[in-house]
């Protein structure tokens, strides 16, 4: 049974993997540099922007929408100001505003409107004309749905 808990990755025996050890300093790494970049944004402009990277005195960032890329790079002197503060920032001179839209949107879920009294007679009148004896079927299924 020790073998088996051994074989569990945990925290504590990264030592013995280091591609993963390197791998979660790196992330560790740009998470804290995500956080310095947003406590330099203006507070408007924090929601819906990720700090991308910063390679060879270029600071990359994503936006939401094109508009809030727009006030970034507008604002972006100050924003570089404030980041220059900063030891890991230091030697910014460029900022670069990506336009990334989320991939999903929290949509409420479709109303479904009940058939109004004028429309459920409607139906059944149209389905008094009709030949065909399972579209006339269907037909008076949907106009008994009315709404009361």
């Amino acid at each position: 049974m020790n073998r088996k808990n051994d074989q569990k990755m945990t925290f504590d025996n990264l030592g013995k993997t280091p591609v993963l050890r390197e791998l979660v300093a790196k992330a560790n790494t740009h998470r804290m540099a995500e956080e310095e970049v947003m406590a330099a944004l203006p507070p408007t402009l924090v929601a819906g922007t990720r700090f991308v990277c910063c390679q060879e005195g270029e600071l990359t960032l994503s936006a939401e929408n094109a508009g809030k890329a727009s006030q970034i790079r507008f604002r972006q002197h100050e924003i570089m100001e404030k980041l220059r503060e900063n030891e890991l920032f230091r030697f910014v001179w460029k900022l670069k505003v990506k336009v990334a839209p989320p991939r999903f949107h929290d949509r409420p879920p479709a109303k479904k409107i009940p058939l109004s009294k004028e429309n459920a007679r409607l139906l059944k009148e149209e389905a008094g004309h009709t030949k065909d004896k399972k579209l006339r079927e269907v037909l008076e299924k949907l106009a008994s749905h009315v709404r009361d």
